[in-house]
């Protein structure tokens, strides 16, 4: 059985270099792979092409990367939050391409797939199709839009085992198991890593086939979670 537990986000990015294309799960601020962005911020990488949902906030999660001018290229669906990636794009110091969500996701699961390109009415006569093949089906006008090419992808999960099965908690699923099937290399971090057995099997999102390396991370501060609670009467 290949060795896939690393110590730390440390081990865990060996390998990323100048210029690669990661990458990064999460909706928002939910299930993003706190530990390895910061790993990836102290590593002084740059000229990074990220695939994400969304660039973080100004000091959280991609942000964070952008700050340091670490990224190159964001390849995204929703940027509305960050300020510093507005100043970044209107002053052409950072290359961006937006997709649209499904188109994103549909991109990622091709990837994972093994498929080329696929088919989307989603962006048909917008800018979104400038330079892109159009091709019709039942009357109907659909974009051709490739896979992505990426080098890693760095995914977050609520519990995982040392053999790479991962388990999403709720939310923080979103795009974390599509972009996992898609990496070239992919890096899991989760909050309890176990050994292999313990997890049910019928609750496994991500089988281990598609993690190449997995570790415990640390002081997660999962801040778009709130506990509230009912006063008692």
């Amino acid at each position: 059985m290949l060795k896939k537990v690393v110590n730390n986000a440390e081990e865990a990015i060996i390998g990323i270099k100048d210029g690669s294309t990661i990458m990064l799960g999460g909706f928002g601020l939910c299930g993003i792979p706190e530990n390895c962005i910061e790993a990836l911020v102290k590593s002084g990488i740059k000229n990074l092409t990220c695939i994400s949902n969304n660039a973080g906030v100004d000091d959280f999660g991609i942000g964070l990367l952008l700050k340091t001018r670490q990224v190159k290229k964001m390849i995204s669906s929703y940027v509305g939050e960050n300020a510093e990636f507005e100043r970044q794009l209107l002053s052409g110091e950072l290359e961006v391409e937006l997709i649209p969500q499904g188109t994103l996701a549909t991109r990622c699961m091709a990837t994972g797939y093994g498929m080329p390109a696929i088919f989307t009415p989603a962006g048909v006569g917008t800018e979104v199709a400038e330079g892109k093949e159009i091709r019709e089906f039942n009357g109907k006008q659909y974009l051709l839009e490739k896979a992505f090419d990426s080098d890693f992808a760095i995914v977050k999960a609520w519990k995982g085992d040392t053999h790479g099965n991962l388990i999403f908690k709720a939310t923080s699923r979103n795009f974390n198991p599509l972009m996992a099937m898609a990496g070239k290399i992919t890096i899991a971090e989760v909050e309890e890593l176990v050994e292999p057995g313990e997890l049910d099997p019928d609750m496994i999102h991500t089988p281990g086939i598609y993690v190449n390396r997995i570790f415990q991370g640390t002081n997660y501060e999962k801040r778009i979670e709130q506990v509230t609670t009912r006063k008692r009467a």
